[in-house]
């Protein structure tokens, strides 16, 4: 019988790393997102919005109930990116096949099935290649990679080769879409999603003690500092998807921001050079653009900078 629809074990794998906040935040990319990883960007997303009236997700003001956030996502998974994976993949394909691909084409859209090398591998009867591709390729955004999209890629590829569902009927870490809580007992093996948030926040100026990987009192207290500053996330204290992007997003405008000076003074310097102008004026006027522009583009890095300084508590 031919494999059409996404399993439970399926559908709990990609909740499992998209996670499920039910108030809008900005991703790491700036594209406001809600509940499964549902933005406006998807066509079934919002079409599935406008049943509920929703036409633009609002950062820390958009907010849906949990039972919504299912009934979308199971709109989404069936008719929406299961039903490409159908459309693009052999008749063959096992239920580990389909659930893999359906998490892939979930998190990058029916692309990568129809047409991206993933798909191509696949379809062409090739699918310890493809599985291969899949594990290694994928896991950037805006040419940097992520770690949470790398061990998705990984997971992926394991769940689509081999049939192990990981997080969900396996003990190993649970995945970034998961919120973590905080723990008096330090556990046996660091979690390198908590890891990774330590690392951020103490680039950012919040301590949270040693980065081990264990989510004590300290690192909990830092976390609901940088969210008590930050106008999108809500103060609870929990590392979950939404908190996690946000700061991805300050680390990549601290990169931004020294990248753009660097090549915008270069860049500058040498027009002005050439055209015989003053380099004053034409490094003046190219820095009040870069600064122009990065107030637009992490607006919300900006605000969170000055709630910080100023000691202002956001409530979401």
């Amino acid at each position: 019988m031919e494999i059409t629809t996404v399993s439970r074990r399926g559908r709990a794998f990609v909740r499992l790393h998209e996670g499920n906040p039910q108030t809008a935040y900005l991703d790491p990319t700036g594209t406001p997102t809600i509940g499964t990883g549902f933005t406006m960007k998807s066509a079934y997303c919002r079409r599935e919005f406008a049943k509920l009236g929703i036409t633009k997700l609002v950062p820390g003001k958009t907010k849906i109930t949990t039972e919504q956030s299912d009934v979308i996502f199971v709109a989404v998974i069936d008719s929406g990116y299961g039903r490409e994976v159908v459309d693009n993949s052999p008749a063959d394909r096992t239920q580990c096949q389909m659930d893999a691909a359906t998490s892939a084409a979930f998190n990058l859209g029916g692309r990568v099935v129809s047409k991206w090398r993933f798909g191509t591998l696949w379809r062409a009867g090739r699918p310890k290649a493809a599985a291969d591709y899949l594990a290694s390729h994928y896991n950037t955004s805006k040419g940097k990679k992520l770690p949470g999209l790398v061990r998705r890629r990984k997971e992926e590829a394991l769940l689509f080769e081999k049939g192990i569902y990981t997080g969900v009927d396996t003990a190993a870490s649970a995945p970034e879409g998961v919120p973590r809580t905080s723990s008096d007992t330090a556990p046996a093996n660091g979690d390198p999603v908590v890891s990774e948030v330590q690392a951020m926040l103490k680039k950012r100026g919040f301590d949270p003690g040693e980065i081990d990987g264990w989510f004590g009192q300290k690192t909990k207290a830092a976390v609901k500092a940088y969210q008590m500053a930050h106008p999108h996330l809500k103060n609870d204290g929990i590392i979950g998807p939404a908190t996690i992007a946000q700061l991805r997003r300050d680390m990549a405008a601290l990169k931004d921001a020294a990248e753009k000076s660097g090549a915008s003074a270069v860049a500058s310097g040498a027009v002005a050079w050439a055209s015989g102008l003053p380099v004053g004026w034409i490094v003046g006027g190219v820095a009040i653009v870069a600064m122009a522009w990065f107030a637009w583009r992490y607006s919300d890095v900006i605000a969170r900078r000055f709630n910080s300084l100023t000691g202002r508590v956001v409530e979401v």
